[in-house]
């Protein structure tokens, strides 16, 4: 990799960070549910991306990072279906005891 495409992929990751900052303050506490569950759904598919590279095993480097990744993944996707669950927990009607 010359310092060219390394300097190129730099600039493109702190641009998606400002473009990700951007948008997500921008979103009204409604949608935050909605954009839970959607969020999840795309965890899912990082953690799928995520088990084929660590399988791949070109490597140890893309091995140890796969493992890496798996582990964030997974975190990601139970943590963000828990956080959901609870937010829609208070939408639930509560039972009155008689």
């Amino acid at each position: 990799m010359t310092l060219e495409n390394l300097i190129f992929l730099l600039y493109i990751f702190i641009l998606a960070v400002f473009l990700g900052i951007e948008v997500i303050s921008k979103v009204p506490s409604i949608l935050h549910t909605p954009l839970m569950s959607g969020s999840n759904a795309i965890s899912g598919i990082t953690l799928v991306g995520a088990l084929v590279a660590a399988g791949e095993a070109h490597n140890m480097v893309s091995t140890i990072l796969g493992t890496i990744a798996i582990v964030f993944a997974t975190i990601n996707v139970v943590g963000g279906y828990l956080v959901t669950n609870r937010m829609l927990e208070m939408f639930k009607k509560k039972e009155t005891k008689k």
